[in-house]
C-alpha cells in the first residue's frame, strides 16, 4: 500500500516547533495505515527527526513566494500545498492545522471517496469549509492556484480568506464534500458547556469526535490551563487535553 501523506505548515512565530512535534505524536498514536508526515516550514529548528521537513513550496507567484507580511499571502499559505509538483509527494494527502487535538482514529479520513473533503464551516450557510482538516490528491487542484495567479484581485473580491477561496472554488466544480459532522468538532461550539454550566463543569469531548478544532482563542494550552482568551467566555481547566495533546 502506498503511504498516505499527512502534512502541516509552520510559518512565522505564531506556533513553535513544539506544536509540530505534538501534532506528529498525536498522529502516530492515532493512525494504523502507512503514512509520511511532512511539515512545510521556514524554520526547522527544534522539529523532531521523525518529521520530514521541507521548505514551504514556491508556486511562481510573487506575493506567495516572497511572503511579505503586508501582503495577503501570509494568511493564505495553505494554498501552496496544491502546487504541482509537490516535491516527491504523491497520492492521498490529509492536511492538519497545528492547533488541533486528535482524540480518535485518523484512518477513517482516508476512506470516503471524493476529490476534496473538508469540515463544513459551522457559522456559514454557503459552501464554505473549514480547512483545519481537509483531504485532497497531490496535483488535483493546481487549477485553483492558476485561477488566483491569473487575477489576484478579482479572484479574491468575494472571499475573506483562503478557506473561502478554495472551498468555494472546488464547490463550483462539483468536487466539494464534507466530513461527517461528528468527526471534527469545534472546542468553542461543541465542547464548552453552556452558561451557567461552564462555571461548574469542564468542557467535554463530543460523542463520535475524532479531532477537536481550536479556531481563534483559546488555543489547546490555554484551554488546558483554564484560560479562555475572552472575558465573556468561561473555560474551566480542561484536563482531558493533557491526555491527548502530547
Amino acid at each position: 500500500m502506498q503511504p498516505v501523506n499527512i502534512i502541516c505548515i509552520k510559518w512565522g512565530k505564531k506556533y513553535g516547533s513544539d506544536y509540530v512535534n505534538t501534532l506528529y505524536s498525536m498522529v502516530s498514536r492515532n493512525i494504523s495505515i502507512p503514512y509520511r508526515f511532512v511539515c512545510f516550514t521556514d524554520d526547522a529548528e527544534g522539529i523532531r527527526d521523525e518529521v520530514e521537513v521541507k521548505p514551504i513550496p514556491e508556486i511562481g507567484f510573487e506575493d506567495f513566494d516572497q511572503r511579505k507580511p503586508w501582503t495577503f499571502a501570509h494568511g493564505w499559505l495553505k494554498l501552496t500545498c496544491f502546487a504541482e509538483p509537490l516535491y516527491d509527494l504523491q497520492g492521498q494527502t490529509l492536511f492538519l492545522d497545528l492547533d488541533i487535538v486528535i482524540v480518535g482514529s485518523l484512518d477513517e479520513f482516508f476512506e470516503p471517496e471524493g476529490d476534496f473533503l473538508v469540515i463544513k464551516e459551522w457559522d456559514k450557510s454557503d459552501a464554505t469549509g473549514n480547512t483545519s482538516v481537509f483531504r485532497f490528491n497531490i496535483g488535483a487542484h493546481v487549477d485553483a492556484l492558476e485561477h488566483l495567479k491569473a487575477d489576484p484581485v478579482g479572484s479574491r473580491k468575494d472571499v475573506r480568506n483562503e478557506q473561502e477561496f478554495i472551498t468555494q472554488f472546488v464547490a463550483r466544480q462539483g468536487k466539494l464534500k464534507y466530513w461527517p459532522a461528528q468527526w471534527c468538532r469545534s472546542f468553542k461550539r461543541h465542547c464548552l458547556r453552556p452558561f451557567p454550566l461552564s462555571f461548574f463543569q469542564q468542557p467535554r469531548i463530543p460523542q463520535g469526535a475524532k479531532v477537536i478544532i481550536f479556531h481563534g482563542r483559546p488555543h489547546p494550552d490555554d484551554a488546558m490551563a483554564g484560560r479562555s482568551g475572552k472575558w465573556y467566555r468561561k473555560v474551566l481547566p480542561t484536563t482531558w487535553i493533557k491526555e491527548y495533546w502530547r
